[in-house]
């Protein structure tokens, strides 16, 4: 039986149908009008998410049915063109859910002058057939762990949901960082990028160091620099320093030499030191492209322990490809370099055997003033996803893995361009 009257974060998720049943996308927001008068706010239309990670907008007028999975259209013939605001309206779930107001209910005196939290917006199909948001549930602070109690009530007892009021900072951000908290850091970039200024920004300061350094390394050049800038500087400086320090160096590199120099002297010496090395080279060549921090070991490591190594969660498939068998010391720039040992390599010896028995002595290194074009090559001819970067004392500098060659080959809006995903996501 087809809804009439629904939640918006239900429909949050669902599958978008034509009338034959093929799945247009999913629905990711909910767009409405809010008014300064406190008359019901019109429900405009769906934000949809396409297989490619577009977004569009689907006029509610188009909504035939809404059923518990998925909601159906009545034409398979949607405006492809990406999704932009237009001025008086607001997305229901990324700017209107979190917002604190006050609720004048004569039938929750506990709630009279007590700021509470938006948690959903119901909304309702009239006789005229425009869907409006009728009714609003909102929930208290949670206290020493108790479960929050929700109450619903109608959308002209409740204060503090105009224009003007919901454009003011500072609104709480729990239910979008709960629906970031199983997405990897790439998914997160993208879906931040979708946000409101505002809300992105409320979004940044939220998330904790290093799950926002690892967002903000999947973001374009140009957000970074954006997000960064509207952080104050000890807060930037330690997303900085919770950064992979090549990624660190690239977005320091775009800014002018005195705000990179500000920040690098407020981060930890520790980890501005490698940055700064880093810094040093030109970004097109191996020694700009590198990671400081590969997998080093010492010829008496023994092969269960380079498995233990390279088993870290934190490295990539890319850098867990290959360790580096160095003398000591085993800190970039390290002693002499031995030689590197595959994974599959250490994949098929006993666990008890050392590296320094299995090296690979013949695979040419990288020097680090070549450039990407050699680099490129390098990779193309070996067939190897990580090389190492080698000066011309035989100190390891780092490794270079194939993902920085990409990201250095692609054009620089690559991550914007939702044609990249087509077909990637089911």
């Amino acid at each position: 039986m087809a809804a009439t009257r629904v939640y918006i974060a239900r429909l949050t998720g669902l599958a978008v149908l034509g009338p034959d049943g093929e799945s247009i996308g999913r629905i990711r927001d909910v767009v409405v009008a809010v008014r300064y008068d406190r008359q019901e706010p019109r429900v405009h239309g769906l934000v949809v998410e396409l297989p490619t990670r577009r977004r569009i907008f689907v006029p509610m007028l188009r909504v035939t049915t809404i059923e518990p999975g998925s909601v159906t259209l009545n034409t398979g013939n949607v405006s492809l063109r990406r999704f932009a605001q237009r001025p008086g309206e607001l997305l229901a779930m990324a700017e209107i859910v979190d917002s604190k107001v006050r609720v004048n209910d004569p039938d929750l005196p506990d709630l009279a002058g007590v700021d509470v939290f938006v948690v959903d917006l119901g909304i309702a199909l009239t006789r005229t057939r425009d869907w409006r948001v009728t009714r609003v549930a909102v929930r208290g602070h949670r206290r020493l762990g108790r479960r929050r109690t929700v109450h619903v009530v109608d959308w002209a007892q409740v204060a503090g949901l105009t224009p003007y009021e919901l454009d003011r900072p500072g609104q709480d951000v729990s239910t979008l960082l709960e629906q970031f908290e199983s997405l990897r850091a790439a998914d997160v970039a993208h879906r931040l990028r979708e946000l409101p200024a505002k809300r992105r920004l409320e979004v940044a300061v939220a998330l904790d160091d290093e799950r926002l350094a690892d967002v903000v390394q999947e973001l374009s050049g140009d957000d970074q620099l954006e997000l960064l800038g509207q952080l104050d500087m000890t807060r930037a400086a330690d997303v900085l320093e919770a950064m992979d320090p090549d990624d660190a160096a690239d977005l320091l590199g775009g800014l002018p030499e005195n705000e990179a120099e500000s920040l690098l002297t407020l981060m930890d010496p520790q980890e501005s030191e490698p940055v700064r090395r880093l810094l040093e080279h030109s970004p097109d060549t191996a020694g700009g492209l590198m990671t400081p921090e590969p997998v080093v070991l010492t010829p008496s490591t023994t092969v269960a322990e380079a498995l233990a190594r390279v088993r870290d969660p934190d490295l990539t498939p890319a850098l867990a490809s290959m360790v580096f068998v160095v003398r000591p010391p085993t800190a970039t720039p390290t002693g002499r370099y031995l030689g590197c040992v595959h994974l599959q390599q250490l994949l098929r010896e006993p666990p008890a055997h050392l590296v320094g028995g299995i090296l690979d002595t013949d695979l040419a290194m990288l020097r680090p003033e070549m450039p990407l074009a050699a680099v490129t090559r390098y990779f193309a001819t070996y067939n190897l996803v990580c090389g190492p970067v080698v000066d011309e004392q035989n100190h390891l500098l780092g490794a270079v893995s194939v993902d920085d060659v990409l990201d250095h080959l692609l054009p620089p809006d690559w991550r914007e361009d939702e044609q990249l995903y087509e077909g990637a996501r089911p």
